[in-house]
């Protein structure tokens, strides 16, 4: 018997050139290649229609983000009510099939109660109230602080009531789903890990002669984790960085372009990107939050050689083994002196085959999402 299933993303998932499309991406292809019937609904606020979508799915609806103080509230959090639309509903209505809902920003339909008798999947990438709680914290701009507060404290009733709605809540972190099962009180909870691209660690044998530090550099949390690098560990070593990603600000340009041995890398594109990633020694992967799945984590694991990660990094993964853990600047410094001239071999690809393919199986990922539709 045919399957069909409405996705409603919250952005176009094409390219996949970031985490919060990454995953819906993949899903549509694994999906797809499973024979599963996909109407797909995305809001669009920059990236435009996609034609390569249309291969993937049997039809395509684009609908236009509400952005703007119009869409500000002191009930509904401003990534859900920027993304309510009447035609989305209408087009809803057209069936009975399955609705997978892609974040808490597509969740007005579940806050509404629109679909009673509907099964409504909800796949959340984050608990957005925590992390818009560590964003508040890691923003130096006081406009920023503003927002990411005041949609913290929103997310934080929100959350608990629309998680409460779904007929299941599918979480890309096992701790994730703990925390959605004590605010919301349901049992209706499945950890069901991130999509990636990756189904084979790609990870060259020998040594690189450059540490990387990776990600979109607008991001505030990134920006502080690269200056961060730049200030607290590698001002104190002679060991080449290079640090890439989007749109760095001139802070961060100004203060790579004090140290002789640290290059800044504006805007690589993607094959440039996974050069870099795979002909880096080391892959460095601070983190300030411990929320949802980093990416950038798993990207370095399949394609990189060393990870040096600390542990908010690796929090709600099971891929900690892969990884060289550290936790402060002098620990850094002394994990990166320490394996720069090692070797990555044979035997450490393979460990790390088996573990990801134990808990990063893009096939066992599909089989467990199409057994709930």
């Amino acid at each position: 018997m045919e399957k069909h299933l409405h996705i409603v993303c919250l952005d176009v998932p094409y390219p996949p050139d970031y985490g919060g499309v990454f995953d819906l991406f993949w899903k549509l292809k694994y999906l797809k290649q499973q024979g599963v019937k996909i109407i797909l609904h995305c809001f669009e606020y920059g990236r435009g229609q996609q034609p390569a979508l249309q291969s993937l799915c049997e039809h395509v609806y684009y609908y236009k983000r509400k952005r703007g103080i119009m869409s500000l509230s002191f009930r509904v959090p401003y990534i859900v009510r920027s993304r309510v639309d009447r035609e989305l509903v209408k087009n809803l209505q057209c069936d009975q099939h399955p609705i997978l809902l892609e974040g808490t920003h597509c969740t007005w339909l579940l806050w509404k109660n629109i679909f009673p008798d509907r099964k409504v999947l909800l796949r959340l990438h984050n608990m957005e109230a925590d992390y818009y709680r560590q964003l508040w914290k890691n923003t130096n701009s006081f406009l920023k602080k503003k927002y990411y507060g005041h949609e913290s404290r929103l997310l934080s009733r929100y959350e608990p009531a629309v998680i409460s709605k779904a007929s299941i809540v599918l979480t890309v972190t096992e701790k994730d789903a703990v925390k959605c099962k004590q605010i919301a009180g349901i049992k209706q909870v499945q950890y069901l890990p991130v999509f990636t691209g990756w189904n084979k660690v790609t990870a060259q044998t020998g040594t690189g002669n450059y540490c990387l530090y990776h990600g979109n550099l607008s991001v505030d949390e990134n920006e502080a984790a690269a200056m961060w690098l730049i200030q607290s560990v590698f001002a104190g070593l002679d060991i080449p960085l290079k640090i890439a990603g989007k749109n760095p600000s001139q802070k961060l340009e100004a203060a790579a372009a004090f140290y002789a041995h640290i290059e800044l890398i504006r805007n690589p594109d993607e094959k440039q990107m996974e050069r870099l990633i795979t002909d880096a020694h080391i892959n460095l992967l601070p983190s300030f939050s411990s929320t949802g799945i980093k990416l950038k984590l798993l990207h370095a694991l399949f394609c990189g050689r060393y990870c040096i990660a600390n542990t908010l990094m690796t929090q709600g993964t099971e891929v900690k083994p892969a990884c060289v853990l550290a936790e402060n600047e002098r620990e850094f410094q002394a994990q990166i002196e320490n394996i720069f001239h090692q070797p990555f071999t044979n035997q450490q690809i393979t460990l790390r085959q088996q573990l990801l393919d134990r808990y990063y199986n893009n096939q066992a990922g599909t089989a467990l999402l199409i057994k709930h539709i």
